[in-house]
């Protein structure tokens, strides 16, 4: 086979077993659970590794029917942090596996 690289022979076993690690990554991160919270801790939610809304909780001193609104952006912020460090945990990890390459479409 044509060189790959460096003029190294390309070694398909290795790109199966980088391909592997990469799937079994993207099972971790469905599977992971990532936590923030907002307004001081009055609400937290968790996303999975793949930025999935699981779950939100919200403490009830916060529940203010006079003031909804601000409820909706403490909700809003907190899904919203969860997520962005869910992508930039996967992003490490990735980056990890890959060595800093970036494949168009994992991160």
């Amino acid at each position: 086979m044509a060189g790959f690289g460096g003029g190294g022979a390309f070694n398909q076993q290795a790109l199966m077993k980088s391909f592997q690690k990469i799937q079994n990554l993207q099972e971790e991160m469905e599977a992971a659970r990532v936590e923030a919270t907002s307004g001081g801790g009055m609400v937290t939610a968790v996303v999975s590794g793949a930025g999935q809304l699981v779950s939100v909780t919200i403490n009830p001193e916060v529940v203010d029917p006079e003031d909804v609104e601000m409820l909706e952006d403490l909700i809003v912020s907190a899904v919203h942090e969860a997520q962005e460090k869910a992508a930039e945990e996967n992003k490490q990890k990735m980056m990890s596996i890959t060595g800093g390459l970036k494949i168009p479409g994992m991160f």
